[in-house]
């Protein structure tokens, strides 16, 4: 993984960036300094990166969040603190931008900023096996549009495919060819295949880089 002072995440519903900023938080912080977790996704209540805000916090990992993350109000509202992104540039940014296009217009306040510092990373997080992501052509649609929308460019992409609780070795497998079509398609570099920690050892040595992840529990229900 490339280290850049910020590291955007961004895709489609349910592709599971919220879990990747997370675990690649939980990864730097090992490697030492200052790390934090900032949740832009002011349109999704489900799967925010405030359900683990105890285990970032146990480890010395700052959580950035709206207010009204996992309550009943949904409104689209930004703290003050999330202008930390960029400016405080002591410390290593993962931040979990919202669903689609409509979850990346937040991205666009601190688009010009991240550029002039030019040390930002934006990875497209990509399932094929989600709805409206299951070939190339619309994967590449949807990561346009989501470009537009936060006034930032896509760097590399990120293959996390996978069907849950349900999900096999075999069907991370099958997702590599959809995973180097997407990023071919798109121009960017494919980073790495993430997946369930416990899928590891049965992947080690067919799918290169992996990178296992604990996976975030929600606590909405």
């Amino acid at each position: 993984m490339r280290k850049k002072r910020v590291t955007l995440l961004a895709g489609h519903y349910g592709s599971g960036k919220t879990n990747i900023a997370v675990n690649l938080a939980f990864a730097r912080r090992a490697d030492g300094g200052d790390v934090a977790v900032a949740d832009l996704d002011i349109v999704n209540p489900y799967y925010r990166a405030k359900d683990s805000e105890a285990e970032l916090a146990a480890a010395g990992i700052s959580l950035i969040s709206s207010p009204f993350a996992n309550s009943n109000v949904d409104l689209p509202s930004l703290p003050q603190e999330l202008y930390r992104i960029i400016d405080d540039q002591k410390t290593q940014m993962f931040v979990d931008i919202g669903g689609d296009d409509r979850g990346a217009y937040a991205l666009g306040r601190f688009a010009e900023a991240l550029k002039k510092e030019d040390d930002y990373e934006m990875i497209l997080v990509i399932n094929g096996y989600r709805p409206l992501t299951g070939d190339e052509k619309d994967t590449v649609t949807i990561m346009r549009e989501i470009e537009e929308a936060g006034h930032l460019n896509f760097t590399a992409v990120i293959n996390n495919s996978n069907l849950g609780a349900e999900t096999t070795a075999e069907d991370v497998l099958a997702s590599v060819s959809y995973a180097e079509k997407t990023a071919a398609a798109a121009g960017l570099p494919l980073l790495m295949t993430t997946v369930r920690e416990d899928l590891v050892p049965a992947l080690t040595g067919k799918i290169e880089p992996l990178f296992g992840l604990k996976l975030q529990r929600s606590r909405i229900w």
